[in-house]
C-alpha cells in the first residue's frame, strides 16, 4: 500500500495526470524519488505513440514537432519548464548568492526568463522537425533516464537549502534505498539505448551524464548547492541536449 502511495505522490508532484488524493506523510514519502521517472515513461510512450501515429496519418514534420514539444509540457504541467526559466532569471542577475536564491523564489518571469522560454521553444522545435523514426527510440527512453538522474540528483547533491521543494524530497527520502534503486533504473535505461541503437544510445547517455554533471558544477559554485528550480533547469536542459545529440547522427 506504501508503495502505490510512492507512486501516486510522485505522479501528483511531477505531473499533471489526474490522481486519487491522499495525504502526504514520512512514509509515503520516503520512496517518492524511485517513481519519479516513470512520469519520463508516461511520456515517452505518449511521444513514441504520436510519432507513430503522425507517420500512419501522413502529418506534416512542423504538426509532428510541434505536438511532440508539447506533450511532455502538458504530461508535466510545465514543472519543469517553470524551474528553467526561474533558473534562467536567477543566473542572468549577476547578484549575490542569497539574492539568486531569492530571485529563484519569484513568481514573476524577468525578460530574460522570456527569452529563455522564447529561445528553448524554438531550440527544440527546430530539432524535432527533424527526427525520423531511427531517433524515437531512443529519446523516448531519454524521458526516464533524465528524470532518473533528476532524482539521483536530489537525493545525492548538497541542497543550496533547508526549504524548497528539492530540500522536502531530499530529505523525507530514504536515500540509500533510492540511490540504489535510481542507479539501477539508471542503468537500465543505458542498456535499453544501446540495445535500441547502440551509437544513439551512447551519445544520448553520454550528454545526459555530461549535463548532470554541469549542471551539479554550475549549482554548487552559484547557488550553494541544488534546489527544485535548478533540477527543473536540468531536466529540461538534458532533454534538449538529447534530442540534439540523437537526432543530428
Amino acid at each position: 500500500m506504501k508503495v502505490l502511495e510512492s507512486i501516486v505522490v510522485a505522479f501528483s508532484m511531477y505531473s499533471k495526470i489526474p490522481m486519487p488524493h491522499i495525504e502526504w506523510n514520512k512514509e509515503n514519502m520516503k520512496n517518492v524519488l524511485c517513481f519519479f521517472p516513470w512520469v519520463g515513461a508516461v511520456a515517452g510512450v505518449l511521444v513514441w505513440l504520436w510519432f507513430r501515429v503522425s507517420d500512419q496519418l501522413g502529418f506534416g514534420v512542423m504538426l509532428r514537432a510541434s505536438v511532440a514539444v508539447l506533450i511532455p509540457v502538458l504530461v508535466t504541467g510545465g514543472i519543469h519548464l517553470d524551474g528553467l526559466l526561474d533558473t534562467a532569471d536567477a543566473l542572468s542577475s549577476w547578484q549575490t548568492r542569497e539574492r539568486r536564491l531569492e530571485i529563484l523564489k519569484d513568481s514573476h518571469a524577468g525578460a530574460f526568463a522570456i527569452i529563455v522560454c522564447c529561445g528553448y521553444f524554438l531550440a527544440a522545435f527546430g530539432i524535432w522537425t527533424e527526427a525520423g523514426a531511427e531517433d524515437i527510440g531512443v529519446l523516448a527512453v531519454g524521458f526516464i533516464l533524465s528524470r532518473a538522474l533528476n532524482g539521483f540528483g536530489i537525493c545525492t547533491f548538497p541542497c543550496a537549502k533547508n526549504s524548497g521543494l528539492a530540500a522536502t524530497f531530499a530529505q523525507a527520502a530514504d536515500r540509500k534505498r533510492c540511490q540504489i534503486v535510481l542507479v539501477i533504473e539508471i542503468l537500465l535505461c543505458i542498456a535499453g539505448m544501446l540495445l535500441i541503437d547502440p551509437l544513439r544510445g551512447t551519445t544520448a547517455a553520454v550528454a545526459a551524464v555530461v549535463v548532470c554533471l554541469c549542471c551539479r558544477r554550475m549549482a554548487i559554485k552559484t547557488f550553494g548547492g541544488i534546489t527544485g528550480d535548478i533540477q527543473g533547469f536540468f531536466q529540461q536542459i538534458c532533454e534538449l541536449a538529447m534530442a540534439y545529440v540523437v537526432i543530428l547522427q
